[in-house]
């Protein structure tokens, strides 16, 4: 205790400027003598604090609704406050004035907040994501012209890895502001395909070679609508053929593929044309 008092007294003096070099040393070596004693139950306390504690935290996490972007940003939350309670520990235990040095960072840190108020605005926003939900982990979003699949939250960013095997950062702040298009929300989608045919070719025979394709084609859904073919627009150099049906959100993209071929070679094997635009000039 006497030790902790005379650390004490002696930064207290440097602070005021009424110090010299051989203080200083002796200061320091105090110190240091401390520190060296402590070492074994620093690593202890290290230990049990950043491996022992966070297991039942995670353990207790993973039984809630939390998903696991979720769990994995409180854990990373919690492991630095232990840092910082380590810390503190070691300091105190060494004889440094922990409450005069709380106060000077406390001081600083008024300064230091006014200075990284956009990284502090996108920790909040980080905070914020995580329990309002918008998405979730595995989602595939499209947030400010990028789209990918959510794969996890830090302390200032989200991350989305792209259909091109690339991953995004965007700042929290810009996940809280932008508009989110969460396509993973449903396990349905709805699709509304176009083809055009020319004003010679037999409207009735097109319309209904693409419902046979629709209602035989087995990713086609018949809920929550039954799939339906309808003339949407009477074009410059076309009939516009609308195709609207459901699907399984995971069938998205391959029944989109596969119809667009099945169709180009039904409307081939019947003679229908797709037409190029056309225009016709006359010249007086």
């Amino acid at each position: 205790m006497l030790t902790n008092l005379r650390i004490v007294s002696t930064i207290e003096d440097v602070l005021e400027g009424g110090w010299n070099l051989e203080d200083l040393n002796t200061a320091w070596n105090e110190f240091l003598k401390r520190l060296i004693g402590f070492l074994p139950q620093l690593l202890v306390a290290a230990v049990i604090l950043l491996v022992v504690v966070p297991k039942p935290i995670k353990s207790v996490l993973n039984r809630t609704r939390l998903d696991a972007v979720a769990v994995k940003y409180i854990l990373r939350v919690v492991k630095i406050s232990i840092w910082a309670l380590v810390l503190m520990m070691v300091l105190d235990t060494v004889g440094v004035p922990v409450t005069s040095l709380l106060t000077l960072l406390a001081a600083i840190g008024a300064a230091v907040a006014l200075a990284i108020k956009d990284n502090l605005a996108n920790l909040a926003s980080g905070v914020v994501l995580l329990f309002t939900k918008p998405f979730k982990a595995g989602d595939f979003i499209e947030v400010d012209g990028s789209s990918g699949t959510i794969r996890e939250i830090e302390l200032m960013h989200t991350y989305l890895d792209t259909p091109g095997n690339m991953r995004v950062a965007i700042p929290n702040t810009k996940m809280m502001t932008a508009t989110i298009t969460n396509y993973s929300t449903y396990e349905t989608r709805r699709q509304d395909l176009t083809f055009t045919i020319s004003y010679e070719d037999n409207l009735l025979e097109a319309m209904a070679a693409l419902q046979q394709l629709l209602d035989t084609h087995p990713q086609v859904l018949r809920e929550p609508e039954e799939p339906i073919v309808r003339v949407k627009e009477q074009a410059d150099s076309a009939i516009v053929l609308l195709a609207r049906f459901w699907c399984a959100n995971a069938d998205y993209w391959n029944l989109q593929y596969d119809l667009l071929q099945q169709v180009k070679l039904t409307f081939d094997d019947k003679g229908i044309s797709i037409p190029f635009p056309q225009m016709d000039v006359h010249v007086k």
